[in-house]
């Protein structure tokens, strides 16, 4: 997998122990782009560290039920190492980044280190790295009828002719990281096992929210 200037293709590629960036709500797949804005000093500090080393960040979310502010949360058991691959300063202090998603972790131990940020062992998920190998088992027709479905339900519109030139991996992480779910929801879609798990998830709950709000999702689907 290339990412920015760098290519990540074995184990050896990947570090053992991270830096977490906790954040509920936010999602980062492998090749998706988070954009975000830095403003806490830890985690400014947590961003020099990574752009004077690796540009390596993990993102997770605090576990259902804790919240961020609230002293040292629990962890989602699952997250995402993304690359720093554009940054700029603002001029009042803060970053504006975006990463690149790399391939998912498991949360090991945590790390004890003198620095304000959190730092843990982590185990990745090295078949995130070839994962384009599964795109053929996307059901592309069917994902796309049920974002469609929601648009319209929305009346909201979409460019699509950017939609059908993107690959399966990239428009299933795509709109699963651009999907307004809730934490549960994105980390039902982060922990999917693999791309058609993924499509599949993403499917379901967008079903379950359009027959929630609109009655029959059968109905709007159509």
């Amino acid at each position: 997998m290339q990412v920015g200037n760098a290519r990540y293709l074995k184990p050896a590629d990947l570090p053992d122990t991270i830096a977490v960036f906790p954040l509920s709500g936010a999602l980062l797949l492998p090749t998706g782009q988070l954009p975000l804005n830095i403003f806490e000093p830890r985690y400014l500090a947590m961003f020099d560290a990574a752009l004077s080393g690796n540009r390596l960040i993990g993102m997770v979310q605090p576990a259902l039920g804790d919240q961020e502010g609230q002293g040292e949360v629990h962890l989602a058991p699952v997250g995402c190492l993304g690359r720093i691959t554009s940054f700029a300063e603002t001029g009042d202090g803060r970053y504006i980044v975006s990463l690149t998603g790399i391939c998912r972790f498991r949360l090991l131990e945590e790390r004890e280190t003198h620095h304000p940020f959190r730092t843990f062992r982590i185990a990745p998920f090295i078949a995130d790295l070839s994962a384009r190998d599964e795109e053929d088992a996307v059901d592309r027709a069917a994902l796309l009828a049920a974002f469609k479905a929601y648009l319209d339900a929305n009346k909201l519109e979409a460019d699509w002719e950017s939609v059908e030139r993107a690959s399966n991996l990239t428009l299933v992480n795509s709109l699963a990281m651009m999907s307004p779910f809730g934490p549960a929801e994105k980390q039902a879609l982060l922990e999917a096992p693999d791309l058609k798990t993924r499509a599949e998830t993403l499917i379901a709950i967008t079903e379950i929210v359009l027959a929630r709000v609109f009655g029959d999702s059968d109905t709007v689907l159509q």
